[in-house]
């Protein structure tokens, strides 16, 4: 799961992204309780995380799932992260996979980005969030002490913006939740009813 370095920076766009059409790309459409989310994957650039979402998407993995955070920046509750996933339902999840730093893929954690949700480094499975405004503090940091490999961007929105600003602003449990994420929980969750490759 995500730790608190994620309330660190707000704000840009994807200038970091490699241009369209020099990279391949996945197409995948979260369809939610709230409408859709289009997804741009970088196979390329991160082909084990990519990868192993794809192995989600295919395998109908996702169907049924749900955001359940959202994260907002305390200095702008506008800005933030959303998170969804399997929370580790054992008849879903698949093993967990080795992790692509930032440093590795170039896919810095930019306004819309997705990346997998992770304890250590190696432990990430399923669950993901998408940035609301960039969130550098998420990227990898070799000159930081202790873990400081950041979080594994694989993607990003490329249509669906909206859905995710209303999931982020949307009602939160002010008692459930563990740690960082109390006050965090989305109540009720936002459902994720399919998640199915689309034409790019």
């Amino acid at each position: 799961m995500l730790s608190r370095r994620a309330t660190i920076a707000a704000g840009g766009a994807f200038a970091a992204w490699p241009a369209l059409g020099q990279t391949a790309q996945s197409r995948v459409t979260l369809t939610t309780a709230l409408g859709a989310i289009d997804l741009e994957l970088a196979t390329d650039k991160a082909p084990i995380t990519a990868g192993n979402f794809l192995a989600y998407v295919d395998q109908k993995r996702l169907d049924g799932s749900s955001f359940y955070r959202a994260m907002k920046l305390a200095a702008d509750p506008l800005n933030g992260l959303i998170q969804g996933g399997l929370q580790a339902n054992p008849a879903k999840v698949l093993p967990p996979i080795a992790h692509e730093p930032t440093t590795k893929t170039g896919l810095l954690h930019k306004d819309g980005v997705i990346s997998l949700a992770r304890y250590a480094p190696g432990t990430a499975t399923c669950d993901f969030f998408i940035c609301v405004g960039d969130q550098p503090s998420l990227d990898a940091d070799p000159s930081q002490s202790g873990d400081n490999q950041g979080f594994a961007a694989f993607g990003r929105v490329v249509a669906g913006m909206e859905v995710v600003k209303k999931i982020l602003t949307s009602p939160v449990s002010l008692t459930a939740g563990e740690g960082v994420m109390k006050g965090e929980m989305l109540d009720p969750q936002i459902a994720i009813f399919t998640a199915r490759r689309s034409a790019g």
